[in-house]
Order: C-alpha cells, then structure tokens, then sequence
C-alpha cells in the first residue's frame, strides 16, 4: 500500500519540543487512528520532535488536520518553531541519517603563515651627510 506521508515537526523553542509530545501525542495519535491514518511515528531528534504521519490519500489528511484536537495541539507550539509539510520528516528523505563531518586526522596542525612585513609610511630620518670639512651643527 502507497502512503501519503505528512510530518509536523516542533522545534524546542521556549519549552522543549518533547514536553509538547508528552502533553499532545494521546490525543494526536487517537484522532489520527480513528480518521484515516493507516502508519504513524514520534521521532526525537536533536532540534526536538516529528511526528510523522501516513495517510491513503490526502483527503485522510484533510480530516485529521482540521480536527479540534489537532488544532489546538499545533496552536500550543509557537509558530517559529512549528512545521507542518508534506513527506516524512527531519532530512531530505535520506535512507540513512547523515554523517558527521570528517574528523580532524591526528596530529595536524595548521601551516604556519609568515606575518606580513609592516607598512612605513614614510621612511625613517637619517641624519644628513656633511662633508669632513664643515663644522658639526650645533643644536640649542
């Protein structure tokens, strides 16, 4: 069987995504299963929660979504830290989560880099050159 999927994902904001599962999974997961829902999935992640649902079609979703129940769980997140879209959630639908970077090899260092030559604005005084037979000036 072909699923629609749809996810709601809350981002801890204010109050952690986890306390809103908590507070509003019950009655999203029943008001899923009795209209229409044939999977469904909490995921924590790192940024907080999604809840990711599948449906026949997206009329099933049409439904669910203007339930009361639903309405007010999604009214109780602030709207930056909420997401409602179509697919399943978190990534770009990679089969497998992303790796870290790559990590430092042991050892390594960063090349040194030569300081650059300071900038003279003008170049330094020399005293001028006499000739042997002149007297030395004098300075009062």
């Amino acid at each position: 069987m072909d699923l629609t999927w749809w996810s709601i994902e809350v981002r801890d904001g204010e109050y952690p995504a986890r306390a809103w599962r908590d507070a509003y999974s019950p009655a999203l997961i029943e008001a899923a299963l009795t209209h229409g829902a044939r999977d469904w999935a909490f995921r924590s992640e790192d940024f907080g929660v999604v809840f990711e649902l599948g449906f026949a079609d997206e009329a099933g979703w049409q439904r669910f979504r203007q339930l009361p129940a639903v309405v007010a769980a999604l009214d109780a997140v602030a709207p930056e830290s909420l997401y409602v879209y179509r697919g399943r959630g978190g990534s770009a639908g990679a089969v497998h989560p992303r790796r870290r970077g790559p990590l430092p090899a042991a050892g390594a260092a960063a090349v040194p880099i030569e300081p650059e030559p300071p900038i003279v604005a003008r170049p330094p005084l020399e005293p001028p050159l006499r000739d042997a037979d002149e007297p030395p000036l004098l300075v009062a």
